[in-house]
């Protein structure tokens, strides 16, 4: 009987190492099964795959951003022209695009007459509605390729392509006419509009502060003659 029970010690020892030998599971591993390498690699690259689109979302949104606060760096708000750091980089590809393939462009200088007048009288409020109404105006009277910005106050640039100086001189001359032309009125009360444009055109070798001081020193020389021609007509 003893020899028995030995038996079957030995046997059931033996039965539980071959079973230990092939691989049986006798008991969970602490924490739960382990996914297969495989379905983790699988994972482990969708995770990184999210990760990459959301990164390249925000990028695309920052982009966005910087070419939106770029844009609002270089517009006049009251006006929605371009301002002065705006239309002097315009200026500057002007001139080297001038160069390099010699084609034709002139800038004009335009000054509002008797702002200040207006402004002193009726506040500057009817002087911004009065410099809206001129901003209409002159973008109505020139092409979708010319540009026109503001230099600052009441002056104003428009840069004009594929005109002579001849033809250049003719159209400021028609800018002029438009503007006196137009009524404007704010809060019933006439304003009377004016405007003298001075003209010069770009050369290749020029920097942009060259020929803008050329524009506006043909602009206040043009602002004189048409003064004196105001004060001869009053003696009459």
């Amino acid at each position: 009987m003893a020899k028995l029970t030995r038996r079957r010690h030995k046997r059931a020892v033996s039965s539980t190492r071959r079973t230990r030998l092939i691989g049986l599971p006798h008991s969970k591993p602490a924490g739960g099964e382990r996914p297969p390498p495989r379905k983790k690699a699988a994972q482990e690259a969708r995770d990184a795959a999210a990760t990459i689109a959301s990164l390249s979302r925000r990028l695309v949104r920052a982009q966005r951003r910087i070419v939106l606060l770029e844009a609002h760096a270089e517009t006049d708000f009251l006006l929605d022209i371009s301002n002065r750091r705006g239309f002097e980089r315009e200026l500057d590809r002007s001139i080297a695009y001038v160069k390099r393939y010699g084609v034709s462009a002139t800038l004009l200088v335009v000054d509002v007459d008797r702002l200040k007048p207006i402004n002193d009288r009726f506040g500057h409020a009817a002087g911004d509605h009065l410099l809206k109404v001129i901003v209409a105006v002159l973008t109505a009277h020139i092409r979708r390729s010319d540009m026109l910005g503001r230099l600052g106050g009441d002056e104003f640039g428009i840069l004009l392509w594929n005109l002579d100086a001849k033809d250049a001189r003719a159209k400021a001359a028609a800018l002029e006419r438009a503007v006196e032309k137009t009524p404007c009125e704010y809060r019933g009360r006439q304003l009377s509009l004016a405007v003298s444009i001075g003209v010069a055109a770009l050369g290749g070798d020029e920097a942009a502060a060259s020929v803008l001081e050329r524009a506006d020193q043909a602009m206040y020389a043009r602002k004189a003659a048409r003064r004196k021609r105001s004060a001869a007509a009053l003696r009459r």
